[in-house]
């Protein structure tokens, strides 16, 4: 078997193997990669490098090349259900919507008047609501945002209503929230909470809630992620959890069971599913893009 995967259940992690394929390393050069995006439409990946203040472009054959610069020290990126980029930018401190023309909505800043931490991850859910992190990373120093004190006092995941606009926390019980996806049926919600990087004997697991409506329920840990912590996530159509760890990529079945890792020769920040049949799974590293194919498809919308 291909020494870049490690497998623990060989009857459930063999199947989303393709014996042949290799990690391969796409680009080089960022500070710190996150918030990979695929673009099905334009065949073409988004991601996001911190601290250098910019959006990438990879497109197959095309090679990299600079979507947006600056980009307010963007972190987690998604795309909506017209296909518009949904950015997290930490160092402006907001959500943001890029337009198909090309402009920039700004879609929540404030919470009931206060300024946001440093929003970290985002995903779109099928009502079109929108649900993002919001630790305060990029407000403790200078170096993936502005340092600066945080006005709402918490961490906190919020969901932004698409009727009014309104937001609404609907979690401030993690320490670090951080990555977070829907289950395929959208009725689970995962998200990472990384406060071991700053918390001695701090949480580097990802919990899961029941999704009612617009609120969380019943909260417990699905998965602790050993070694470092969990970052970005996405999953399968099958429900496994392909998240981001310090060694590369880990992958857990719905139940929780661990199933096998990807290697990668640095910690991985975030992950997501593209290409043309969204089974690569592209991986982005501290300082390296990475991708892979394997033998399952991401869901349409993570």
């Amino acid at each position: 078997m291909n020494p870049d995967f490690e497998i623990v259940d060989y009857r459930r992690f063999r199947p989303y193997l393709v014996a042949n394929a290799k990690v391969e390393a796409l680009h080089a050069g960022t500070r710190w990669g996150e918030g990979p995006s695929w673009f099905p439409d334009a065949q073409m990946l988004l991601w996001s490098d911190i601290p250098n203040n910019r959006i990438l472009r990879w497109v197959e054959g095309g090679g990299v090349s600079v979507f947006r610069e600056p980009s307010n020290n963007a972190n987690g990126n998604t795309r909506d259900r017209q296909g518009r980029l949904i950015t997290c930018e930490s160092g402006a401190r907001r959500v943001t919507r890029t337009e198909l023309n090309g402009d920039i909505t700004v879609l929540a800043e404030r919470f009931e008047g206060k300024r946001l931490n440093s929003p970290n991850d985002v995903v779109v859910r099928s009502d079109g609501s929108i649900w993002f992190t919001d630790p305060d990373y990029a407000i403790l120093s200078d170096y993936t945002g502005i340092k600066g004190e945080s006005e709402i006092g918490r961490n906190a995941v919020f969901r932004l209503d698409p009727a009014d606009g309104s937001l609404a926390i609907v979690t401030d019980e993690l320490v670090k929230p951080n990555g977070l996806a829907f289950s395929p049926g959208e009725n689970l919600l995962y998200i990472a909470d990384s406060g071991a990087t700053h918390q001695q004997d701090g949480p580097h697991h990802i919990v899961v809630y029941d999704v009612d409506g617009a609120c969380l329920r019943h909260r417990r840990v699905f998965a602790t992620i050993d070694p470092g912590v969990p970052d970005g996530f996405r999953v399968d159509v099958d429900g496994n959890i392909w998240t981001s760890a310090e060694d590369g990529v880990h992958c857990y079945a719905p139940d929780g069971a661990l199933l096998g890792r990807i290697r990668t020769p640095e910690v991985i920040a975030n992950v997501t599913f593209g290409g043309r049949r969204r089974s690569r799974l592209f991986m982005t590293g501290a300082s390296t893009l990475y991708a892979v194919f394997v033998g399952t498809r991401g869901t349409a919308f993570p």
